[in-house]
């Protein structure tokens, strides 16, 4: 038996690379269940004012299909977080480092601390986003038009 029986994480998981893959292997293996929320388009619209590049259903559908993920749910807003821990009797939250210490995560974690979950931050996978891939990928497509 492992450390948590439930366990929950949120991500956008756009452009999925290895930061993605880091933070639900280590979540995975601190809990028996893992339940992942996957940002809606509209949810990434509205809070970075952009649009993921891979559409919700095709993010869900990837991380769905991943070993280390138990259910995946839409994710809508930071505050359904609080619905998804008491729909499913979430023991444990886990999320990037990035995120400690943010006015949205200060808020957050006085609910889970009312819930009774933890929460546990994971170290940021460092030099690895999906913003730096999207950059780079328009950098690339710049020197190639301009050659």
């Amino acid at each position: 038996m492992k450390k948590y029986s439930v366990g929950l994480t949120t991500g956008v998981f756009d452009l999925f690379h290895v930061g993605h893959l880091n933070i639900l292997k280590n979540a995975k293996s601190q809990c028996d269940i893992l339940i992942v929320g996957v940002s809606t388009d509209e949810f990434v619209q509205a809070y970075k004012n952009k649009t993921p590049v891979i559409p919700f259903a095709d993010r869900k559908a990837i991380v769905e299909a991943l070993q280390y993920v138990d259910l995946v749910v839409p994710q809508t807003s930071h505050e359904s977080k609080l619905n998804m821990i008491d729909n499913h009797n979430i023991d444990v939250m886990f999320h990037g480092s990035d995120w400690k210490g943010s006015p949205t995560f200060n808020k957050l974690e006085a609910e889970f601390k009312r819930r009774a979950v933890e929460i546990v931050y994971f170290d940021y996978t460092a030099g690895v986003s999906s913003t730096k891939l999207v950059e780079t990928i328009q950098q690339e497509t710049i020197l190639v038009a301009g050659a």
